[in-house]
């Protein structure tokens, strides 16, 4: 039998065949290597998919938007800063209209310059269906996550007005999600495409463009070949010249297994690697490369249908699931330490926490006496079904991890099945809701989910408007007090009373155990010692340009 050891080696062996091609430092360029744990290159058109793994790798690098993430710091909690916008502020008489001020001097990675005529540009390319530009295959990944966005107009070059369909206070956070690609780029491939209609034209318009790409963004592509490599270069002329890459070129490859993700850094195929294989830590430390991790805003969970039939709608099973996962277990053992127990989207400090009285433990007893009550035991075992992927953008060890679960819960009389997909597959399934034939029967889904902003963290979720295909509240939780605490924190601009209503709404899904609440990710990553410079921020996302590499 081979052993792990040997598997790895052997990937190893496979791996410096198959990357033999990869470029390394020559002379004074400098070359950064990633290992994704996507199985595909994320889009790289403007508006990425494979979700914020997308964001992170062919959005923040080539793109910026309107407003932007603080990356700068591993102990502050990010913000959203200026990014191509330097200011804004919501109509006092008017709640719905924002005035957005642009930065002046900003060109695409095609020279054509940035300014108000390219942001309702790139708003109606996923807003506006009768616009040339409209790309259906981009609203998705776009609307669903700035969902009550209206229409933007240009008062003059460098101001904008964007209007909402209802006061939100979250709008300059949600647009930290619209890149803004280059529209002249866009039309001189629009110009030459061959098409039977204007709609073939703007789709092969859009293909061209995915091919040679151009955003404001601190990286240019030079180099795609889809499944394979991502090659960027830095952009020396970057508006921020404090965030100038000092990386010459950086090549990203998807690896989605993470052995060999973990077998390529080990035979220095790689510099840097996103999610290492657990068990190979100690190797990967003895061996000198340095691991990086830190608490993010990041959470695996199950999230529960609430449609007509699901076991899930009894709340004493949504509460024994929670109490019967022994969560500190699963940090020590199968993800050695590289987790933080969730009991909730948020943790006790966090001013969305609020004091909720459902108290997530491991406590088995009290999660079979709650099944007893719901009419189940070990002759009798509840039946449910997850979807889940084998691998992807903050999924973890998705497999293994809800093998553990499979386990777990069979102690409290549940009979666990596994719907085992592609990652991207799953993502898009998560948009189509429980009700779609894509769920294939399941009864809840494994999606992990970043928890940086109110949107984000809660309201796509628990608001009933929510359900799709407007956002990602796939299991249809329809709960009139959740929906009266949305309205009160969108429609609250003073910073506190919106942070109370949040508080509020957060305790109360705790309370409804709204989801099954496992861990929160420490995104794990691995790197060569030549790597230097690089932060790891309290986010999902990271900063590429202050990361140097020594020979």
């Amino acid at each position: 039998m081979r052993t792990k050891k040997t598997k790895t080696m052997a990937l190893a062996a496979a791996l410096a065949i198959a990357l033999a091609g990869l470029p390394r430092a020559a002379g004074a360029e400098t070359v950064l290597r990633i290992g994704m744990t996507a199985a595909d290159i994320p889009r790289t058109l403007g508006q990425p998919d494979q979700g914020f793994e997308g964001n992170r790798f062919t959005g923040l690098t080539m793109y910026d938007a309107l407003t932007m993430w603080d990356l700068s710091s591993a102990d502050k909690a990010s913000v959203v800063i200026p990014g191509l916008a330097t200011e804004w502020k919501v109509d006092d008489a008017d709640k719905k209209k924002w005035t957005f001020k642009l930065r002046p001097g900003v060109t695409f990675h095609d020279g054509s310059p940035f300014n108000a005529d390219a942001v309702v540009w790139n708003v109606d390319k996923v807003l506006k269906q009768d616009a040339p530009q409209f790309d259906a295959s981009q609203v998705g990944v776009t609307a669903s996550r700035m969902p009550t966005l209206a229409s933007a107009r240009k008062i003059d070059d460098l101001t904008v007005e964007l209007t909402t369909k209802e006061p939100d206070s979250f709008l300059p956070i949600n647009l930290t999600n619209l890149f803004m690609a280059s529209p002249a780029k866009w039309q001189k491939f629009y110009d030459t495409a061959e098409g039977a209609d204007a709609k073939a034209k703007s789709q092969a318009a859009w293909a061209a463009f995915a091919r040679d790409a151009s955003g404001t963004g601190p990286w240019k592509m030079t180099k795609f070949t889809p499944r394979e490599r991502l090659e960027l270069a830095k952009n020396a002329a970057y508006w921020d010249k404090a965030r100038v890459p000092k990386v010459d070129k950086m090549v990203l490859l998807p690896m989605p297994e993470a052995n060999a993700r973990t077998a390529a850094l080990l035979s220095g195929q790689v510099d840097w690697v996103e999610a290492p294989a657990p068990d190979a830590l100690p190797e990967i430390k003895q061996r000198g490369f340095v691991l990086y991790s830190n608490e993010s805003p990041h959470v695996w969970p199950w999230q529960f249908s609430r449609i007509e039939g699901s076991p899930w709608n009894d709340i004493r099973v949504r509460k024994a699931a929670n109490l019967c996962v022994d969560r500190e277990g699963l940090r020590d053992g199968l993800l050695a330490g590289l987790m933080v127990p969730a009991t909730g989207t948020f943790e006790q400090g966090h001013p969305w926490r609020g004091n909720p009285t459902f108290q997530i433990k491991y406590d088995k007893p009290a999660a079979q006496k709650l099944m007893q009550e719901a009419g189940y035991s070990p002759s009798k075992k509840l039946t449910v079904k997850i979807q889940t992927s084998a691998s992807g953008s903050g999924q973890m060890l998705p497999l293994p991890m809800n093998e553990y679960l499979q386990q777990a819960l069979a102690e409290c009389y549940f009979d666990v099945q596994l719907d085992v997909i592609e990652w991207n597959t799953l993502f898009t399934n998560w948009r189509r809701g429980a009700k779609d034939p894509t769920a294939n029967g399941s009864n809840a889904t494994n999606v992990t989910y970043a928890a940086m902003d109110p949107f984000f963290a809660l309201v796509r979720f628990l608001q009933s408007s929510m359900a799709p295909p407007v956002s990602n509240n796939w299991g249809y939780i329809n709960n009139p007090k959740f929906d009266e605490l949305v309205t009160k924190a969108r429609q609250s601009f003073d910073p506190a009373a919106r942070d109370a209503a949040l508080a509020e709404l957060h305790a109360a899904s705790v309370d409804d155990a709204a989801f099954l609440y496992v861990a929160h990710d420490v995104s794990p990553r691995a790197m060569s010692p030549k790597v230097k410079g690089f932060v790891q921020p309290k986010s999902w996302f990271v900063d590429f340009s202050p990361i140097s590499m020594t020979q």
